[in-house]
């Protein structure tokens, strides 16, 4: 009876080790394929597009002096009306254009006792706005600018509040194909990469969209765009 037990015994340790034996190489088996997933290459797809702006803001800016105070604002009236029917003989729709609140200075009054040294003692300005698609007149129009000197109205130069603008906002129509050039583009880097290290391009683990960014091409043509996008790719890897 006693040999029967050892036998049994010897048997069951038998398939336990086997068991144990088994488990283990299907482990080390499950953790060299883990450890082969993660094997990754990261990779940037770039995209960008030159387009035209389709929104153009231009602020045309004069400024007048006077010691007369109702001739100071007599004279923004008929400057208005000048910069108005130059933008109209030019084919500006009268809905594209506005007129901002004239901006008056009495400089006697605030220049802390410095008033002297002016001539004029008021000074105001009148800016008049126009917001259009039609880009390409306001290109035009600017080049005869001239003739508002002829007519007597002095505009003043490019500055922080009378720049002209050129606006892009056709994005979304562009999204789509640019994410599309971008994955792609990332994935030959990506593709290049395993080739040269001998291995294989597996499924893509992770991937991060950039922001799309809208800048002036250059600084002589500010009513060309460049849209750009840069995608981020991490793929894994495989002998």
């Amino acid at each position: 009876m006693e040999g029967k037990r050892t036998k049994e015994a010897f048997i069951l340790g038998s398939l336990l080790c086997l068991g144990l034996v088994v488990m283990g190489f299907f482990l080390s088996q499950s953790i060299a394929r883990f450890k082969a997933l993660e094997r990754t290459v990261s990779a940037k797809g770039l995209s960008e597009r030159d387009v035209p702006a389709d929104i153009a803001i231009w602020p045309i800016k004069f400024e007048v002096a006077s010691d007369d105070l109702q001739s100071l604002v007599s004279s923004i009236e008929e400057k208005n009306a000048v910069v108005l029917g130059f933008l109209r003989k030019n084919g500006f729709d009268t809905n594209d254009i506005s007129v901002s609140a004239p901006s008056i200075t009495d400089r006697q009054a605030q220049s802390f006792g410095e008033g002297n040294r002016f001539s004029m003692r008021y000074a105001g300005s009148s800016t008049i706005s126009v917001y259009t698609k039609n880009v390409d007149l306001v290109r035009e129009t600017i080049k005869k600018l001239v003739d508002l000197g002829k007519m007597g109205v002095a505009i003043s130069g490019q500055n922080y509040d009378s720049k002209t603008e050129f606006l892009f906002t056709g994005l979304n129509s562009l999204k789509p194909a640019m994410i599309e050039e971008a994955t792609n583009n990332a994935r030959m880097v990506a593709q290049k990469f395993a080739t040269d290290s001998k291995s294989r391009l597996g499924k893509i683990k992770s991937a991060t969209q950039g922001q799309f960014t809208i800048e002036d091409r250059d600084s002589n043509t500010p009513y060309i765009k460049k849209v750009r996008v840069v995608s981020t790719l991490e793929y894994y890897l495989s002998d």
